[in-house]
């Protein structure tokens, strides 16, 4: 399968709320017009959200000289960031993560017209580790990890705040399956998975019920070297006639730190907690300049895809410092998926 990387499409400017990065989009296409909504981080790592418009897949023909989104409440004081869009029953989804300095949650805001959006607060859990902990551990051991990657650390301390686990990468499928709202989120260092019929459901009990059976929620697990850190839900997943493709980025530690890649999955079609086939390589990996020297080195953070015709294109964070793009046909892409498949 070949993939083409077209290089960078959107860079940092002058403009106070983005003249640190941009990076780490969410994108929807309209007919040839795509908007795309981007992580915009201002010097002292405040982020925002900003916007854009491509006619065609490539070429941005307007571009907002401010945010779109910002931080308004106490939960994302310290930024919005990292957004996904998806439209559900006629209503824009955008999901983004909210930081306050001390913890990164999953949050999300809604409109029927874009590019503009109400916000509707916090999604997932607002628990202490310790909490989760004795509740997901009822029945099986939890993996190690979860233990290193979500104890707070006294950088994230706050007298006044308490230090929750960070749950991020809140993104939804783009349509209701069985009357459901179904939707991707990541506790280091899994995927998880959650289905409701209305997101009113999603309060304190919900949770507690979700961490004691925490197991049936884990959608991937690292599993290959380039993934083996951990992982984390990456573009809204895309319905194909075999599957739920997703893409998805996976971490692996090495000499030089983290190193973040892109990667694929299939999930199953009515019932999307089932994985069909994942990639046993990654789907693109930082190789060009631009992802490898940046903000935070070797990075392709994948979260937005768009279709135009079988080719699809992959929008992605580069370096935690621009935007780039990636393609491929989509026809080939689930070839490879199914091919690994066993009978």
């Amino acid at each position: 399968m070949d993939v083409t990387k077209h290089g960078v499409i959107l860079e940092k400017t002058d403009f106070g709320f983005e003249n640190a990065g941009v990076l780490n989009p969410a994108v929807i296409c309209e007919g040839n017009t795509l908007h795309l909504f981007y992580r915009a981080v201002r010097k002292g790592n405040y982020s925002t959200i900003g916007y854009c418009r491509l006619e065609g897949p490539l070429t941005v023909v307007e571009r907002y000289e401010q945010p779109v989104l910002f931080p308004q409440g106490d939960y994302e004081s310290q930024g919005v960031e990292d957004p996904r869009l998806v439209k559900i029953d006629g209503w824009y989804y955008l999901t983004y993560t909210a930081f306050d300095g001390v913890n990164a949650l999953g949050a999300y805001a809604i409109t029927e017209e874009l590019p503009y959006f109400e916000k509707k607060g916090i999604l997932t859990p607002r628990m202490v580790y310790n909490d989760f902990k004795h509740l997901a551990e009822s029945k099986t051991p939890l993996n190690e990890k979860y233990n290193r990657y979500n104890v707070p650390h006294t950088d994230r301390r706050d007298k006044h705040k308490k230090s929750l686990i960070w749950d991020k990468n809140l993104v939804f499928f783009p349509r209701r399956i069985d009357g459901k709202f179904y939707f991707l989120h990541r506790i280091k260092p899994d995927i998880q998975i959650t289905a409701v019929h209305d997101l009113s459901e999603l309060n304190g009990a919900f949770w507690e019920d979700y961490f004691l059976h925490f197991q049936e929620h884990l959608l991937l697990e690292p599993q290959h070297r380039h993934e083996i850190s951990y992982l984390g839900a990456g573009c809204p997943p895309i319905e194909t006639q075999h599957g739920w493709l997703i893409i998805y980025h996976g971490v692996h530690d090495t000499s030089d730190g983290y190193k973040y890649v892109a990667c694929a999955a299939l999930l199953d079609l009515k019932n999307p907690a089932i994985e069909l086939a994942r990639l046993p390589k990654p789907l693109f990996s930082p190789d060009k300049e631009y992802e490898i020297h940046g903000e935070v080195n070797n990075v392709c953070f994948p979260s937005g895809a768009a279709l135009f015709g079988d080719t699809l294109y992959i929008y992605y964070g580069a370096a935690d410092q621009q935007i780039a793009c990636a393609s491929m046909r989509l026809s080939d892409l689930v070839a490879e998926l199914l091919a690994q498949i066993k009978i």
